[in-house]
């Protein structure tokens, strides 16, 4: 998985608010490959696993309820250098300092509600996206 392949998850507000196609059609613009995708939603037990890196910090609670809030699209994407390729599509955490034409500057509602979830490194891509997926589910 090194280096080719990253992990994504459309948030509950993008979802919440339609924009799935419209993300997925960016993403796929930008030149990347969907290898696994799964609609579903994260139970509070499995949202606080996932996120569980960020359990010491004060807005975890909120994180795991947002996270568990609505229905996700988990997504493995293919590319080369996919994480720094998807991160800079995705753009900065915070909308407000995102590039233009990024995902974040145009799906997303706030900080918090950000739109999407990136992997920042190849290891946590391979982590989170074998958190998500079976073997069985990617192609590729």
């Amino acid at each position: 998985m090194s280096g080719n392949r990253t992990f994504t998850m459309i948030k509950p507000d993008a979802v919440g608010d339609g924009h799935i196609g419209a993300i997925l059609h960016r993403i796929n613009e930008n030149g990347f490959k969907i290898v696994a995708m799964k609609y579903t939603k994260l139970s509070a037990e499995k949202a606080g696993e996932f996120y569980a890196i960020h359990r010491e910090r004060p807005f975890f609670g909120e994180l795991v309820a947002f996270m568990s809030s609505g229905p996700i699209v988990a997504v493995i994407l293919e590319k080369e250098n996919a994480v720094q390729s998807f991160r800079t599509l995705i753009g900065a955490t915070n909308p407000a300092e995102a590039a233009p034409g990024t995902i974040r500057a145009d799906f997303a509602r706030n900080i918090g509600e950000n739109a999407v979830h990136g992997s920042d490194s190849d290891e946590n891509a391979q982590i989170e996206s074998s958190f998500h997926f079976s073997g069985t589910e990617i192609f590729g």
